[in-house]
């Protein structure tokens, strides 16, 4: 048996899917892909290549979650677990020599419960959203906390973890990380290229959702496991409920109120411009990203009431879609 198996999860992602199934097989690794109710030819695309296929029922809830515990939990009944799983989105590509290097990390240190390594977008150009994917996938390598979906896990780490959680919707990579961590496992981010994205977000629309997940994600992990994301929370709070309600109260009744809460976000952006700049950015970029990390606060609170109203009212966590 070899040492990792590629446990890939998608949706209606063609021609991507496609070539992220061939990035797997040109490093000889065995492929589980787990399919949610796609309408394309993604299930063909990955018998095709190979892949033991898994089709999730629609009657239940379709998670990133569900479906990686799925493909694990596949690939447990069929034979012995390999000794490593990769974790991979049906839209990233996988670098050549990743699986390798994951593999060598692993085998080196045994107290290693996962690793990762450097996610790039294979089109950064196309899209002001796309090159904040980019540059907000530029991590610094060495221990971790927490990473995202794209990873190399030690088989007894995920056991002795519990899994993936499917009920989690939004940031259930980060909520893995942190019961890997709490079981004792080292994670870490190594200085490799791992996997090449494509974000395929266009429109403006589509940011607007990421970042309502991305807010649910903070809600939803940070309840589970307080106090993380917590700094995270406090901005949205602040800058996307408490300031904009002060500005409305303020256009009506306190003219001083709302140029008071225009200059503090006026502050807030050239603060985050001059920290991109800082961090390598070239001046026009920073200027771009900046407006979009600025705004992000509105749509990360709508993400956070949303979770939050659902687990009051006992309703189910619904996966949130940004393409």
């Amino acid at each position: 048996m070899r040492a990792t198996t590629a446990i890939v999860i998608g949706r209606n992602e063609g021609e991507r899917l496609v070539a992220c199934l061939a990035s797997l097989v040109a490093q000889d690794v065995e492929i589980v892909y787990v399919d949610s109710g796609s309408s394309d030819s993604s299930v063909e695309a990955a018998r095709t290549a190979g892949a033991l296929v898994i089709e999730l029922d629609d009657s239940l809830p379709f998670t990133a979650a569900r479906a990686r515990q799925a493909g694990f939990d596949a690939l447990a009944e069929t034979e012995d677990l390999p000794e490593f799983v990769q974790f991979v989105d049906g839209d990233c590509i996988v670098a050549e020599g990743w699986i390798a290097a994951g593999e060598a990390a692993l085998q080196a240190d045994p107290k290693l419960g996962l690793v990762t390594g450097w996610r790039a977008e294979l089109y950064p150009e196309r899209s002001v959203y796309n090159a904040l994917c980019d540059f907000e996938w530029h991590r610094p390598a060495g221990d971790i906390t927490v990473c995202g979906g794209d990873m190399l896990v030690r088989s007894a780490a995920f056991v002795a973890a519990g899994g993936f959680d499917a009920t989690v919707i939004a940031g259930e990579d980060e909520e893995f990380c942190l019961r890997v961590g709490k079981a004792g496992w080292a994670l870490r981010r190594l200085p490799e290229e791992m996997t090449r994205h494509d974000a395929a977000m266009l429109e403006f629309s589509q940011w607007w959702q990421r970042a309502v997940r991305g807010g649910h994600a903070y809600a939803q992990v940070g309840w589970m496991h307080p106090p993380y994301a917590l700094r995270e929370q406090a901005r949205a709070v602040v800058y996307g409920a408490l300031f904009p309600a002060l500005a409305a109260w303020g256009l009506l009744s306190n003219r001083w109120a709302f140029v008071t809460v225009l200059m503090i976000y006026t502050a807030s952006y050239i603060r985050t411009k001059n920290g991109l700049v800082t961090a390598g950015l070239p001046y026009w970029e920073a200027w771009r990203h900046a407006r979009l990390i600025t705004l992000s606060k509105v749509p990360n609170i709508l993400g956070m009431g949303m979770f939050h109203w659902r687990r009051l009212m006992g309703r189910s966590m619904r996966i949130i879609e940004y393409k």
